[in-house]
């Protein structure tokens, strides 16, 4: 299978590496050191119990041209990055070429084909103007949950920090050809990669802790951990979590685990710092529309009151406005 990867990060790297490994045809779009790294000396997996793997045959280009048309490409981006790529995209698209969104937060996808009364709704916080949906076919969706974390430690090489687990899920619920292969990609792969019949549901599982631990952690610099153990930062997510809960559930969306024990579960982490705390730390753009202001507008369409939702986002938003605008970042030290 002829496979782009569309942002040779953390989790694109992580994806691409191994998927070279088992033997398919992965082509990294990538620029300055780290198109220069995979080039020199194809890519590198340090896997978590400390073991390295080595994809020699892994390719990158800059250009997408030069990459040609692909049976998939997988979007390892941020949010907030896909608007960017979107001028050279369409240079890897066949007439079969899917798109698999492997991206935190709500997709700009959304409401295609969900039926029923939000059908085809465009959300502004995510795909403002509806850019993104011009370019990119619904039918070339396939949608994806990440759980997986990892981080590129230097250009060309991926430190693997735990999970392997990439769910699938058609925007209809069908189980397509399309759909089982990519599955079949990433098992042949190591992957776990199982195909949901309601990818949406599982997204919100993910989202319900990023949506509450991601700028609670930015703006007090804790980890999983700490949030949790710590009472008032606790009630606070659960709070978030909850009001999340409500504005989904009125979406069609089933939860298969309680809230409790999804907040175990962030605990059960450890010390580990939230991408958002990280880019507060590097002095990164926030991921902040996709995490939570599109729950915020999705409360507003269903009519459901996200308060506390809405106050987190406002004090986060203006610490990403403030970073970006000073070119600062933010760090505690001892």
């Amino acid at each position: 299978m002829k496979i782009a990867i569309v942002g040779a990060g953390a989790i694109g790297g992580y994806l691409g590496a191994k998927l070279a490994i088992a033997g398919e045809d992965v082509t990294f779009i990538a620029r300055n050191r780290n198109l220069e790294a995979i080039n020199a000396r194809g890519f590198r997996l340090i896997l978590e119990d400390g073991s390295e793997q080595h994809a020699p045959t892994a390719k990158a280009v800059q250009r997408m041209a030069d990459a040609g048309p692909q049976d998939a490409v997988l979007l390892t981006l941020k949010a907030h990055q896909v608007k960017d790529v979107l001028p050279e995209l369409r240079a890897l698209f066949g007439p079969d070429t899917a798109v698999v969104t492997m991206i935190n937060g709500i997709p700009w996808w959304y409401f295609h084909k969900l039926g029923g009364e939000y059908e085809g709704r465009r959300l502004e916080s995510v795909d403002p103007g509806g850019v993104i949906d011009a370019h990119i076919e619904p039918e070339r969706i396939v949608g994806s949950v990440v759980y997986p974390a990892s981080e590129l430690v230097e250009p060309g090489v991926v430190r693997v920090i735990e999970g392997n687990r990439f769910t699938l899920g058609e925007l209809d619920g069908q189980r397509s050809e399309r759909v089982e292969a990519l599955s079949q990609a990433l098992m042949r792969a190591g992957f776990k990669a199982p195909v949901s019949r309601d990818i949406r549901s599982e997204l919100w599982i993910k989202l319900w802790g990023n949506l509450s631990f991601n700028p609670i952690s930015a703006l007090t610099h804790a980890t999983l951990e700490q949030i949790c153990r710590f009472g008032p930062t606790r009630a606070l997510a659960a709070a978030m979590m909850g009001e999340a809960q409500a504005v989904a559930e009125k979406l069609g969306v089933r939860f298969k685990i309680s809230l409790e024990q999804r907040i175990a579960g962030a605990e059960a982490v450890g010390a580990h710092k939230t991408s958002m705390l990280q880019d507060v730390e590097h002095g990164r753009a926030l991921e902040l529309e996709a995490l939570v202001g599109a729950v915020v507008e999705l409360g507003r369409i269903t009519g459901v009151p996200t308060p506390t939702i809405e106050a987190i986002y406002a004090a986060a938003s203006l610490l990403g406005q403030t970073l970006a605008a000073r070119k600062g970042r933010l760090q505690v030290q001892p």
